[in-house]
């Protein structure tokens, strides 16, 4: 091992009792390079990276060795690793919320970081702070909590987090999803600018955008090891592993157009009229007239914070509008309108199995256990994933456990914010159809939030961009 190497894997494996979750993944990276790694969900991606960490869960055991920054140690030693947090290696994990503290506003966070780990004095860190806010777009929210964020203001809020340390090994878990073209670019520019600076990146993407653009070296993951390995636009290219070349063909940009059904298919489930919602005195939106009927597939973009996910929530009763009406139709229980959030791991209850999750649902509901399962069948969901705790399974397989739980509820209208993001596109196409035959099969209607223009082109009967203001 050259003292050039920042970061390496030697036979990297997870596993959970006796059985391997991740197999012997091994790579080395120097400064100035990236590694992407692409594969479905669960496949281990984001086990990898808190396995070099040294912060997997209690319940996992890793096998191997990592090395950092010319000094090795055994992988299951998270110990020797963790003093070297922050300062030679930094996380991005997946879901901001296990990133940002709840309860600190978002300036403060990212000042105590550089003071604390980068070292700078207290005023030099205040200022570095607003300055990494105002190249993320959010000095205006300078003096906001976490919750008060949209998602995607979020994500990039936890990636000056992230970077405010200075480490020179930077591992990025999912750290484009959510966000639009304009955002997910920001955040490639971000990423080589590590690299730019003698530093190395993992980044872990479903976004084959992502990969394409940052170049390098792929590995491919499936099931937990190495189907296939080597310059990243060149497998993109040409895959070699039949997983490699399904998952390239999965892409939203190769999805063909659903068909649309007419607009007088279905009677309005619910509309709008002179909406308005606005947060301390800024307007998100204003005079909103929509009406959605059943069979609509109604699609909504617009960059991050414009208040897409707000939308939903006032026409969903979960929030009041500040001014103007909404009618929901006759006959419907308050639970025929459900959401499928943004980030899965806040929907669920942290302390209870998922299993016991979806029995509580289906009891409540009066749905039959075996249907419970034909949904979790149909997204893909191994049944012995029931038997863990929301933070011990991906955020994918998290994400489909919430889709088959809304499709329980059997309701009239989904209000499903960037259902997809967390999952890979072979998942991504799965999922959508089987979301979409099931609200067709019923005549349900879908409120859909995306910044993915190429899944919008796929399902939308009507679309909507909101734009800031």
């Amino acid at each position: 091992m050259t003292a050039s190497v920042l970061l390496a894997a030697d036979n990297l494996g997870v596993h959970v009792g006796t059985r391997a979750l991740l197999r012997d993944v091994s790579f080395s990276l120097r400064a100035g390079e990236v590694l992407t790694l692409l594969g479905e969900s669960g496949a281990g991606k984001s086990l990898l990276a808190q396995a070099v960490m040294g912060n997997l869960p209690a319940a996992l055991r890793a096998s191997g060795s990592v090395t950092l920054d010319g000094t090795t140690s055994r992988a299951d030693d998270a110990r020797a690793r963790r003093p070297r947090w922050g300062r030679t290696v930094a996380l991005l994990p997946q879901e901001p919320s296990l990133a940002l503290d709840p309860l600190m506003r978002i300036a403060p966070q990212l000042s105590e970081t550089h003071e604390l780990v980068r070292g700078a004095a207290f005023d030099q860190a205040e200022a570095a702070a607003l300055h990494d806010l105002e190249a993320a777009g959010l000095a205006a929210s300078a003096r906001q909590y976490p919750w008060q964020l949209s998602g995607g203001m979020a994500q990039r809020a936890a990636a000056a987090v992230a970077c405010a340390g200075g480490a020179r090994i930077l591992l990025a878990d999912e750290p484009t999803k959510g966000l639009d073209a304009l955002w997910r670019d920001h955040t490639v520019a971000m990423l080589q600018g590590v690299q730019r600076r003698g530093g190395c990146v993992v980044v872990i993407t479903h976004d084959l955008r992502v990969a394409e653009a940052l170049g390098g070296q792929l590995i491919v993951l499936c099931a937990g090891q190495v189907v296939e390995r080597g310059d990243a636009r060149t497998v993109l290219a040409d895959p070699q592993h039949a997983f490699t070349r399904r998952l390239v063909a999965a892409d939203p940009a190769r999805w063909p157009r659903r068909a649309a059904a007419p607009a007088s298919a279905g009677a309005p489930v619910l509309s709008a009229q002179g909406l308005s919602k606005g947060f301390g005195g800024k307007p998100l939106f204003d005079g909103v007239d929509l009406q959605i009927r059943a069979g609509d597939r109604f699609v909504v973009q617009g960059p991050s914070g414009t208040g897409k996910s707000t939308l939903g929530n006032v026409l969903l009763g979960l929030m009041p509008a500040d001014r103007g009406v909404v009618r929901r139709a006759e006959g419907l229980h308050a639970t025929a309108f459900q959401k499928l959030y943004q980030d899965p791991v806040a929907s669920f209850a942290p302390q209870i199995t998922l299993g016991q999750s979806l029995r509580d649902v289906a009891a409540r509901h009066r749905c039959a256990w075996p249907a419970v399962l034909q949904h979790l069948s149909r997204m893909g969901v191994p049944h012995d994933l029931l038997a863990r705790r929301p933070s011990q399974v991906s955020g994918g397989e998290l994400q489909r456990v919430a889709l088959a739980r809304v499709l329980t509820v059997q309701p009239a209208l989904v209000f499903a914010d960037e259902p997809t993001s967390r999952l890979d596109p072979v998942s991504q196409q799965e999922a959508m159809a089987v979301l979409l035959d099931a609200l067709d099969e019923r005549g349900a209607a879908l409120m859909l939030v995306t910044h993915d223009d190429d899944i919008a082109d796929a399902v939308a009967t009507q679309r909507w961009r909101l734009a800031a203001g």
